[in-house]
């Protein structure tokens, strides 16, 4: 009762539920499943040991006007979770990638929207009725919470949480929790990052950084030199530093008190 296209790449124990769909250039790795009802349209490859939940559909083209047919793909990783009704599109050639990307141990939630050219890195979570605009970036581990949305272009760093029902305008930095409206700094992501493996002073140093950029009244290049030069270098403080200057639409806020 399912449709499998003949030209379509299955691996050893990949499970086909009924009245699902699989297209023609589609590859499928060992152990994944592809659940009743589920899509996976052309140019997709989907990793090891992946479920696709019943109503999902994967690799649909983009909804964005610039797209004109050309060949795009969607690459995803081992060991993803898409659930029921989640949607990821194609990539575009406009973007200069043409690929939508979904990394390792990564779970898409049940209608979360991932569009054209994401790229979502390893071990993230995209929390139910949540959508990415086109050529938003996750980096590894960062969280972004039920109904929020990302603006096209908008980074959200490694081991960051962004809240529930937030707009994601600007780049959210790594290691910190993100919250209101207008999304706001809101401390450190601290009990994640414990859960982790990173220490209490490590921590502790993370918060002191952030400290410097959003509370000791320097602008962000003068804290950011602060911290370069007074804080010993190691991989959080150089992956703050890389993240805030690469920004190309500035990071968010500190919170505004009313």
């Amino acid at each position: 009762m399912a449709y499998v296209h003949p030209a379509a790449k299955l691996g050893e124990n990949v499970e086909i539920g009924p009245f699902a769909y699989v297209d023609e250039n589609v590859e499928i790795g060992d152990g994944t499943r592809i659940l009743n009802g589920a899509s996976v349209y052309n140019h997709t490859r989907i990793g090891r040991d992946c479920t696709v939940f019943p109503g999902a559909v994967v690799g649909a083209i983009p909804q964005d006007l610039k797209f004109e047919g050309e060949e795009s793909w969607v690459e995803i990783g081992d060991r993803v979770n898409i659930r029921e009704c989640a949607t990821i599109n194609r990539g575009t050639a406009a973007s200069g990638k043409g690929v939508t990307r979904i990394g390792n141990d990564t779970l898409i939630m049940s209608y979360a929207h991932v569009a054209h050219d994401c790229n979502i890195g390893n071990h993230c979570i995209l929390v139910s009725y949540s959508g990415l605009a086109g050529e938003t970036v996750m980096e590894d581990w960062s969280v972004i919470g039920g109904q929020s949305g990302s603006h096209q272009f908008c980074r959200v760093g490694t081991h960051s949480f962004v809240g529930a029902r937030c707009k994601v305008t600007k780049d959210v930095p790594p290691y910190i929790l993100a919250g209101r409206e207008p999304l706001a700094f809101e401390g450190v992501n601290r009990v994640g990052l414990l859960r982790r493996g990173f220490t209490e002073d490590q921590v502790n140093q993370i918060k002191d950084m952030y400290d410097c950029i959003y509370f000791k009244g320097m602008n962000v290049s003068q804290a950011l030199e602060y911290i370069e030069a007074n804080y010993p270098a190691s991989e959080y403080r150089d992956t703050i530093l890389g993240f805030i200057r690469s920004s190309e639409r500035g990071i968010i806020p500190k919170i505004r008190l009313r």
